[in-house]
C-alpha cells in the first residue's frame, strides 16, 4: 500500500531536521577543532612523547647492562661467596641452618597437593626444616583436604605444621606475619616462601641458602619462575613473553647493579632477621612482597637473583583471573609508591643513586609510566590524531622508538617472536586495566585494597572437559567486558575515518587494535572452565 502525501512530507521534514543536526555538529566540530581541540591533543602528544623517551632510555640502558653482565659473566657465584654445605661428622646436622618453608593458601583445591608435596620433598635434613602451611581457606571441604594432606606427610616423618586463623586480616601478608609469630619459628634463620601453585625442585635450598649463610649482607635470594602451562592458550603465551622480560632483564639488572629488585612474593628465601629489621610484613597495600623488599632495601640489605634456578608454577589461563591479577599487580605498586615515597626521600642509609633508581626507574618508569603511556598514547592519543590533522605526531615517537622498545621486550622469549604482533595488541588491551588500576592506586580510590586470589586450575580444565565429554559454552552475558568494547568502538571509528580521509595509514594498526579490543571485550580469550 502506498504512502500518503502527509507521511512523505513528515518523513522529508524529519530527514531534513536530522541532516541539519548532523550538519550543525560537523560545523561545530570544525569550528573548535583547530583553536581548542588541537592544542589539547598536541599537549597530550608531547607528554606521551616524553614518557616514550623515558621508557626508551630505560629499556636501552637495561639492554646494555644485561649484555655486559652476560659478556663478563657476572654470575651471582662470582659476585658473592658461595660454598656448598658439606657434611660435618662432629657437627652432624647442626651444620645446616634451620629453614622455615611457608606456603600461604586460600581455597587452593586444585593445587594444594602439588605445592605441599614439593615443599615436603625438598632435600634438607629433616630435623633442620619446618614446612608451615598457612591455610586461610573459607571452603570447609578444601580446608579438610589440606589438613589431611598435611597429616599424611607428617605420618611420613616430615616436620609439617598446619596453621589456620579465625580471620583473613591482611590476606597473604597477615598469614605470613602470623606464621612467623609461632614459637617454633624462633629456631629458624631463613624462610622460603612458595605460593600454592609453586613446585620447587628438591635441590632448591641447596642452591639458595649458602648465599645467605656466607654473605651476611644478603637478605633475599630470589629464583626465577618457570611456567608449566605457557602453551595452554594464546593468552598464556602472551603472559610468558611479558614475564620473561621481567625475569631475564629487570630482575637480573637490579641484582647486578643495585643489589635491589622487587621480591616476587614467592620462590625466594629471606633472612628472617632482615624481615624483622625492615618492620615485618605489612598489609597496607596489595603488594606486600614489594613493600617488604623496598623497606629492606632502605635498611641497606642486598638481594641476589638466580636466573638459572627455576621454580615451576602456573599462569592464570582464564581472562577473569588474569584481569584480577593485573589489577592487583598494577594498583599495588602505584599505591605503595604514594605511601613509601617520603621514606625513600628521608632515608639516610642508602645513597642518592640508589634512591634515584628506586624512585625513577623502579617505580615511576616501570610501575606508572609504562602502564599509562601504553594505553593513553597507543589506544587514545594516536587514534585521536587522525581526527585532528592539525596535530603533529612525529614518526620517531609513534613508530620507531616504540618498535625498539617492543623488540627489546619480546626478544627475551625467542620461541614466541612470531607472535609479536598479537602480543602488542594484547598488551595494549590490557593496558586499559593497568592504567585504571594505576590511577586507583595513585589516588587511593575505591578498590585500592581489593584482593582477589588468582585462580589456579591445576588439572581442573582437563578433568572437567573429560568428565563432560564436550566443551561447555559460557553464557554470552558473562563474556562481555564493556570497557574493552567501548575502547574498541572508538578506535574502530577512528580507523574508518582515517581510511576515508587520513593520509598516515594509521588505519592498518587501528583496525587491528580495534579487533583485539572486540575479541577480548566479547571474552574470546583464555580458557573457560565449566562449572
Amino acid at each position: 500500500m502506498g504512502r500518503t502525501a502527509p507521511n512523505l512530507i513528515s518523513e522529508s521534514v524529519q530527514t531534513d531536521a536530522e541532516s541539519s543536526i548532523v550538519g550543525q555538529l560537523v560545523d561545530f566540530w570544525f569550528q573548535i577543532r583547530a583553536p581548542i581541540v588541537a592544542p589539547v591533543v598536541q599537549l597530550m602528544v608531547n607528554l606521551c612523547l616524553v614518557m616514550v623517551i623515558m621508557m626508551f632510555v630505560e629499556r636501552v640502558y637495561m639492554c646494555v647492562v644485561i649484555v655486559l653482565v652476560k659478556l663478563f659473566r657476572r654470575k651471582p657465584e662470582k659476585r658473592y661467596k658461595f660454598v656448598s654445605i658439606k657434611d660435618d661428622v662432629e657437627l652432624a646436622n647442626s651444620a645446616y641452618p634451620m629453614v622455615l618453608v611457608q606456603i600461604p593458601m586460600y581455597n587452593e583445591r586444585e593445587v594444594y597437593q602439588l605445592s605441599i608435596g614439593a615443599a615436603c620433598g625438598l632435600s634438607w635434613p629433616s630435623d633442620r626444616i619446618i614446612v608451615q602451611v598457612l591455610d586461610d581457606s573459607t571452603d570447609i571441604s578444601t580446608k579438610e583436604l589440606v589438613q589431611m594432606e598435611c597429616q599424611r606427610w607428617a605420618s611420613k616423618g616430615i616436620n609439617i605444621k598446619y596453621e589456620v586463623r579465625d580471620n583473613r586480616n591482611g590476606y597473604k601478608a597477615g598469614a605470613l606475619k602470623e606464621g612467623l609469630k609461632r614459637s617454633y619459628v624462633k629456631e629458624c634463620e631463613y624462610v622460603a616462601i612458595f605460593d600454592a601453585d609453586f613446585q620447587p625442585d628438591p635441590e632448591f635450598l641447596w642452591r639458595t641458602v649458602p648465599f645467605l649463610m656466607h654473605n651476611p649482607e644478603l637478605a633475599l635470594v630470589q629464583a626465577r619462575w618457570k611456567f608449566v602451562n605457557s602453551d595452554e592458550c594464546l593468552m598464556t603465551r602472551m603472559q610468558e613473553m611479558s614475564l620473561y622480560y621481567h625475569f631475564s632483564v629487570e630482575q637480573e639488572v637490579g641484582s647486578s647493579t643495585y643489589a635491589f629488585f622487587g621480591f616476587n612474593g614467592t620462590a625466594g628465601v629471606w633472612r628472617i632477621s632482615a624481615i624483622n629489621e625492615a618492620g615485618g610484613w605489612k598489609d597496607r597495600t596489595t603488594v606486600e612482597d614489594m613493600d617488604l623488599a623496598v623497606r629492606a632495601g632502605l635498611k641497606g640489605w642486598r638481594f641476589v637473583y638466580l636466573n638459572d634456578l627455576k621454580v615451576k608454577n602456573e599462569l592464570p589461563s582464564t581472562f577473569k583471573a588474569f584481569r584480577y591479577q593485573q589489577h592487583r599487580w598494577s594498583c599495588g605498586p602505584a599505591n605503595l609508591f604514594r605511601k613509601i615515597l617520603p621514606d625513600i626521600l628521608n632515608n639516610k642509609k642508602v645513597g642518592a643513586w640508589k634512591k634515584f633508581h628506586m624512585i625513577y626507574a623502579f617505580f615511576i618508569v616501570r610501575k606508572i609510566v609504562a602502564h599509562i603511556v601504553t594505553f593513553v598514547f597507543y589506544c587514545f592519543v594516536i587514534p585521536t590524531t587522525v581526527l585532528v590533522p592539525e596535530v603533529h605526531l612525529p614518526r620517531w615517537g609513534a613508530i620507531y622508538m616504540p618498535s625498539v622498545i617492543t623488540i627489546l621486550n619480546a626478544v627475551c622469549t625467542i620461541r614466541s617472536l612470531h607472535l609479536i604482533v598479537f602480543w602488542i595488541l594484547f598488551e595494549n588491551v590490557m593496558s586499559l586495566h593497568r592504567t585504571k588500576a594505576t590511577l586507583i592506586g595513585l589516588l587511593d580510590l575505591n578498590r585500592v585494597n581489593e584482593w582477589v586470589v588468582t585462580e589456579k586450575l591445576g588439572d581442573a580444565l582437563k578433568s572437567k572437559f573429560i568428565k563432560l565429554g564436550k566443551k561447555t559454552r559460557m553464557k554470552f552475558g558473562e563474556r562481555l567486558h564493556v570497557l574493552e568494547l567501548m575502547a574498541g568502538l572508538y578506535i574502530f571509528f577512528c580507523a574508518v575515518y582515517d581510511f576515508n580521509f587520513g593520509h598516515n595509514h594509521f588505519y592498518i594498526y587501528l583496525f587491528l587494535q580495534a579487533a583485539a579490543f572486540f575479541i577480548m571485550g566479547f571474552g574470546y580469550i583464555g580458557t573457560f572452565v565449566p562449572s
